[in-house]
């Protein structure tokens, strides 16, 4: 089995990624890097959740630097940039996990982030690439998302905790925004 790095960001989003990655012959180390999970009490219940399942499946979980205050620098100002945003984010927070696996002595790195059909793929891949190489790795990029509904089962399955937004600020808002405009469509229109 080949050591694998695996960014994750929650449990549920790394069930069906890990089970793949093992199935293609990985061994993975779960790294936890997620400044960005807002607020502290929801980023510390994900990351419990985490290290529960983790737990039972025998798979290590190294917790990386959170440095809010560099995530505050170079994310927020972007706002609801989505894009801008996401980019910087994901540089972040894998740039963390790489600087983390490289000292533990990982050859590859690879990122849950993609099996949610709510991030920005490309965008993550292209972060993922550039990162790892300038931290001297080989990225692992896999699309995920086909898993996506499966892990959301497992998840429910397992009693899992699972959010309903990214994790910082401006994804929740967004979110919650989404959330209401489905609810609008739905609802029939005000009689007259």
């Amino acid at each position: 089995m080949t050591p694998i790095a695996v960014h994750v960001c929650c449990g549920p989003c790394a069930l069906e990624p890990v089970a793949q990655l093992k199935s293609e012959g990985f061994s993975p180390t779960l790294f936890w890097a997620n400044p960005n999970i807002q607020p502290v009490a929801e980023h510390d219940h994900r990351l419990q959740v985490l290290k529960g399942w983790a737990a039972q499946e025998g798979i290590d979980v190294v917790e990386c630097e959170q440095d809010r205050a560099a995530w505050e620098r170079a994310v927020a100002p972007k706002g609801f940039e989505r894009e801008a945003r996401c980019r910087a984010c994901y540089s972040l927070r894998l740039a963390e996990t790489c600087k983390a696996a490289k000292a533990a002595g990982f050859a590859h790195v690879t990122t849950t982030l993609a099996v949610s059909p709510h991030q920005l793929h490309e965008v993550c891949d292209e972060a993922l690439v550039a990162v790892a190489h300038a931290h001297g790795l080989e990225p692992v990029v896999r699309d995920f998302r086909p898993r996506f509904q499966r892990a959301q089962e497992r998840a429910q399955e397992l009693g899992l905790y699972r959010q309903n937004y990214c994790g910082c600020r401006f994804s929740k808002v967004e979110a919650t925004l989404e959330r209401l405009a489905a609810r609008a469509k739905k609802q029939p229109p005000p009689k007259k």
